[in-house]
């Protein structure tokens, strides 16, 4: 911009005055692609006009060499003399500069046409219109297509396609095991999409037969049952039997970029969730800071709704190595300034599952120094108790032999069988993490939390549509 200026600085130089007519001045067409347009009843225009009229018109304006000459800076001057009714305007023309086609246009005329009006207060949108004259666009590009193709570019040599089987095609016979399959997807629709896991514990429930001409071949709670419903459902779904997207995986992960195919679009959607994504910090007047910890992240679709209910925070997580986990929480936990750290956690009823449970609140004395006395560890599911008032369906296999807690599990339970978090009706789990966090937390502040976000919710409305109506102003003027 600053060379601009001293290109506009060197033009005027040679440049003349004139006095023209009112009418003999064309307006420069880009002036309102940069700018706002400039209307009579805009206040800045009448407020010119009236100055003009007491003092007449002071500064002139600069124009092209074009016949007619274009306005170059001054279109708010020039609307302003006619509404004042003056019959000529000054004007400083400058000789070397024109808008015309071809050989006779000026390189310099836009940016010329911004360095003039660099000491105008403009808009954010006026100011980046204006920046966007002066990039040369071949050199903005280029960054960006560098980067694409360093990240497009293959390190390794392809595999080569090879013929595979084809997939064996679904029988009448399999419709009723596809039904069943199809019936828990409906009964579990609020917590789409489902594991197979979830599935598998579903079923037994009220087991169908695999195969309908078979019956002795009924669904049970073994490794063959389990690989059964893995084939079948792959096939349904790649027949249309079942929707894609009613079944996940959340150990594989899928990332899409969040990308829009123009500027009106990105507009449209930061529009529509302005000011919208507002939620009150229901347990920021709690005595205690609360911290739900999953060991399964299949447990997403579950736990999600609940802590969204009380604003809680969740972790989720696998195995023993829980160190950035619990960094995060007691990081957390000390800002927060709250007297005491309350973990509600949810796990497997296996060796691993148990173990991690109890070492939760020794990892956070010893490592990070938080007194026994300041944190609470509650194990909400899975426990013996649970399993026996549910009658749980043990898991296929029994607990692994080779883990450190083998033992001890064996010990305290007098069994090596194990259970596992989607043994549970997804709304019986929770109900039991509502019921665990009512009992630790000061219901009456609570409720007082929530009436507030209800009294936040009509003011937010109001400013929303101040600023929604201003931006769509300056956006679509």
């Amino acid at each position: 911009m600053k060379s601009s200026r001293k290109k506009a600085a060197k033009l005027a130089e040679l440049g003349h005055e004139r006095v023209f007519k009112i009418g003999s001045l064309d307006v420069s067409p880009e002036n309102t692609s940069i700018y706002k347009p400039i209307t009579e009843g805009d206040p800045a225009t009448i407020r010119l006009r009236e100055l003009i009229e007491k003092y007449g018109l002071i500064e002139p304006l600069i124009v092209s060499a074009d016949d007619p000459p274009f306005i170059i800076s001054g279109h708010r001057r020039y609307l302003a003399s006619q509404m004042a009714g003056l019959l000529e305007v000054p004007c400083r023309v400058l000789l070397n500069v024109r808008r015309g086609e071809g050989k006779e246009a000026s390189n310099e005329y836009l940016k010329l046409l911004a360095a003039c009006n660099a000491q105008r207060i403009k808009s954010r949108d006026e100011i980046l219109r204006e920046e966007i004259v002066n990039v040369d666009p071949e050199k903005a590009f280029e960054p960006l297509m560098a980067q694409r193709k360093r990240k497009s570019k293959l390190k390794v040599e392809a595999i080569e396609l090879r013929e595979v089987p084809a997939r064996c095609k679904i029988s009448p016979a399999k419709f009723p095991f596809i039904e069943a399959i199809r019936k828990v997807i409906r009964t579990l629709e609020d917590i789409l999409p489902l594991t197979i896991r979830q599935i598998f514990y579903q079923l037994l429930k009220d087991p169908p037969l695999k195969h309908a001409s078979k019956p002795d071949s009924r669904f049970r709670g073994d490794k063959a049952s389990y690989s059964s419903l893995i084939d079948l459902a792959t096939r349904a779904r790649h027949e249309g039997l079942i929707d894609y997207e009613a079944i996940h995986d959340p150990t594989r992960i899928d990332v899409v970029w969040d990308t829009h195919p123009n500027l009106a679009s990105y507009y449209r959607a930061k529009l529509d969730d302005l000011l919208a994504d507002y939620r009150r910090d229901y347990m920021q007047s709690q005595p205690n800071f609360i911290q739900i910890i999953v060991e399964k992240n299949t447990q997403e679709t579950i736990i999600r709704p609940v802590a969204e209910e009380y604003t809680t925070p969740y972790q989720i997580g696998r195995g023993q190595d829980t160190t950035t986990p619990l960094y995060d929480i007691q990081k957390r936990f000390k800002e927060s300034g709250k007297e005491k750290l309350i973990i509600l956690a949810l796990g497997d009823l296996d060796p691993d599952g148990d173990a991690i449970v109890h070492s939760i609140g020794q990892r956070l004395r010893d490592d990070y120094e938080i007194p026994e006395d300041k944190v609470r560890v509650i194990k909400v599911v899975l426990t013996m108790k649970q399993v026996k008032e549910l009658n749980l369906p043990e898991w296929v296999e029994p607990a692994k032999v080779d883990s450190p807690s083998y033992q001890r599990y064996v010990e305290k339970y007098g069994t090596d069988k194990i259970w596992e978090l989607e043994a549970l009706d997804p709304e019986v789990e929770q109900d039991i993490l509502r019921e665990y966090i009512n009992n630790v937390i000061d219901i009456r502040a609570f409720n007082h939390e929530v009436k507030q976000e209800r009294e936040d919710a009509v003011h937010l409305a109001a400013v929303r549509e101040i600023v929604l109506r201003t931006l769509r102003e300056q956006i679509n003027p």
